[in-house]
């Protein structure tokens, strides 16, 4: 079922009616989460760039009459429904077909897209031409066809997008008669001149007028970019209009921020913002957590949502008519109990863990849940941890850490909250990201979010919290020496870009610099690939409560996990060899000594916010890291050329 593929359709009209089937090839489930969801641009089989629309306009079916069952593709995970303010989550919708006359539900869903950008040109005479969203197929070039020719218009490959969410067709007409309101309704042409820059390419005009593109993806410290300042002779901004063309409109809204030039292919007009969420048992002491999953999911949840919109008070009674097989096992008192945690009138344990922290940002509290719990042995359907005595470890490596756990199944969820443009990080709240993915979203009945299960194993590392506190004490005036360039650079790009303010310790640089070394090395030792290992950090400077851990996990497997061969690493006898050859690795990169010496010359990597750290030593695939390569070195891992002990794997 998690394998299976779902389907691009174009949409034709924004009111859903009379849609029609294009050439297209499947897709991914877990694709419609990241990097293709909402908003998001993409190729299909035919060469057409496509748009997915809004989660308006999901789970439809062809017909007057809506016979899709929801209850199918509705999933829980209770923290981040509470995270992310939501009732539930969906599975995208796969692609089934009827065989013969079996009856098979939902049939034939698809997901909606529209063709984008609008513009088009033809190779061979250059026109430009502007086509509607909802053209299917190859269009045949007008002007080629008055001269006994074929030949068929393409998209253009530039677009423009603002900083916040929001994409439209470059101003092609603004553009090359320099103004923001042009009167020309002239035919456009636009020509390649062949150089590697884009001044090579060159916008003309019937009128005469003629501009090239060179600049237009520069930006300026001011957040202005050369779009919007220069596309005016006369000085006026030609700002973004608040297009959402994903939504099936051209409307525009108030948006006003300025507008930047792109690639339709760069990897910077589309970052998916996923939020992710490691199970949790719900149980307790009274209720066991396989009731609670049994009352979460369907068919039970269904009829638990029926009755709780007519306001009564639902009992074990009601339920047990029902469906009384599935819970023969349980006592009245248990189902009562359970009801009310899935209603949320009563909190489990799991649920108070993070209350009793002050001053630590909500996602600090919510990765401090999972935190605890990977501390502590599981043996729950979906959630299996073991611990490993410690002491049956090399000391040499066992000592750096507290405990090792092997988590032999997890089950996570990965949910689309909404996307950002040109940066993956900025001001924007996590509602307004949602707000992106509705064409209404203040009215909205149903509050849910696209998201995606997935199955695995991995390590979990805790680090011996005496010896990091020694660490700091000991090389304190060395480690803040060393790590000020990146705090500046950090401190100088969030105030550039109006990114997110964030405290940068070197608990958080050495945890997350030797979770990259470690996924390295194992790629050598597993058989997994890099990209199909991920890290999660757990990391808080909290002096009352501190918190240093790493889970290595790999979560591609389907329903019933993966193979075990990332666990059997963390083995006694399998794990110390791992560790101490990524630690060798890490002290000579084959860039050396440039780059550890780039730890004192600026920075290197993504805006420079890394140290002594390359694709040749710590960077790691960016669906692996959790914070985009960024805020690495390899310094305080194992100290650098001058100072051996700056390292905390070289001062014990």
């Amino acid at each position: 079922m998690l394998m299976r593929n779902v389907k691009f359709k174009l949409h034709v009209t924004t009111c859903m009616k009379g849609r029609m089937m294009m050439s297209s090839g499947p897709l991914r489930r877990a694709q419609l989460i990241a990097p293709f969801g909402v908003g998001a641009l993409s190729v299909i089989r035919d060469g057409t760039s496509v748009i997915t629309c809004g989660l308006d306009h999901w789970y439809k079916q062809e017909g007057e009459v809506e016979t899709t069952d929801i209850q199918e593709f509705k999933i829980f995970e209770w923290r981040l429904q509470k995270r992310l303010n939501v009732s539930h989550f969906r599975l995208p919708p796969d692609f089934r077909k009827k065989w013969r006359n079996e009856e098979i539900p939902n049939c034939y869903l698809t997901i909606p897209v529209l063709r984008f950008p609008k513009w088009h040109y033809c190779q061979t005479c250059h026109t430009m031409v502007e086509l509607p969203l909802s053209v299917r197929g190859r269009v045949k070039c007008r002007e080629c066809e008055k001269n006994g020719k074929t030949r068929y218009v393409v998209q253009v490959p530039f677009v423009a997008v603002c900083d916040q969410g929001h994409i439209q067709d470059f101003p092609w007409r603004e553009w090359v008669h320099e103004s923001s309101n042009p009167r020309c309704n002239e035919k456009l042409k636009l020509i390649s001149t062949g150089g590697a820059t884009l001044a090579g390419q060159i916008i003309k005009c019937s009128c005469g007028a003629q501009r090239n593109l060179g600049g237009i993806t520069t930006a300026f410290p001011n957040g202005s970019t050369l779009l919007s300042e220069k596309l005016d002779k006369n000085g006026y901004e030609y700002n973004c209009k608040g297009k959402r063309p994903w939504l099936g409109s051209d409307l525009e809204s108030a948006c006003g921020r300025p507008l930047r030039g792109s690639l339709r292919s760069a990897s910077n007009v589309y970052f998916a913002q996923v939020y992710s969420s490691i199970y949790i048992p719900r149980g307790t002491n009274k209720v066991p957590s396989e009731l609670i999953t049994l009352l979460e999911d369907p068919p039970l949840s269904t009829v638990i949502n029926l009755l709780s919109k007519t306001g009564q008070d639902i009992k074990s009674s009601d339920l047990r008519d029902l469906h009384g097989l599935l819970l023969k096992p349980y006592t009245d008192d248990q189902i009562n109990s359970g009801l009310k945690i899935v209603l949320g009138k009563e909190k489990v344990n799991n649920e108070e863990l993070s209350d009793n922290i002050e001053g630590e940002d909500q996602e600090t509290q919510f990765r401090r849940v999972e935190f605890n719990v990977l501390c502590t042995e599981k043996d729950e359907e979906q959630l299996k941890i073991r611990k490993n005595n410690i002491t049956q470890y090399d000391p040499t490596i066992s000592k750096f850490f507290s405990k090792i756990m092997l988590v032999d199944k997890l089950r996570e969820t990965r949910a689309l909250a909404g996307f950002r443009r040109i940066f993956p990080d900025n001001e924007q709240s996590l509602e307004d990201m949602k707000a992106l993915l509705w064409q209404d979203y203040e009215g909205i009945k149903n509050n849910w979010l696209p998201a995606y299960i997935v199955y695995g194993e991995g390590i979990f590392l805790e680090f011996n919290e005496e010896l990091l506190q020694q660490w700091l004490k000991q090389n304190k005036a060395d480690i803040e020496k060393r790590i000020k360039p990146l705090v500046d650079r950090y401190q100088q790009v969030q105030q550039d870009r109006h990114l997110r303010e964030r405290i940068i310790s070197p608990r958080f640089i050495l945890l997350h610099t030797f979770a990259h070394l470690l996924i390295n090395r194992l790629t050598f030792e597993c058989g997994y690939s890099s990209a199909s290992l991920r890290e999660r950090l757990y990391i808080s400077d909290n002096p009352t409560f501190p918190m240093g851990g790493i889970l290595i996990y790999t979560a591609a497997g389907d329903s019933e996990g993966t193979m075990g061969g990332l666990v059997r690493m963390g083995k006694p006898g399998y794990f110390e060899p791992v560790v101490k050859r990524a630690l060798e690795n890490a002290k000579w990169c084959s860039a050396d000594p440039v780059c550890m010496e780039m730890a004192l010359r600026g920075g290197q990597g993504p805006n420079s916010c890394n140290l002594a750290a390359c694709h040749n030593c710590a960077l790691v695939p960016e669906t692996a890291c959790e914070e985009f390569n960024m805020f690495l070195d390899r310094g305080l891992v194992v100290g650098d050329i001058s100072n051996d002990k700056l390292g905390y794997f070289n001062t014990f």
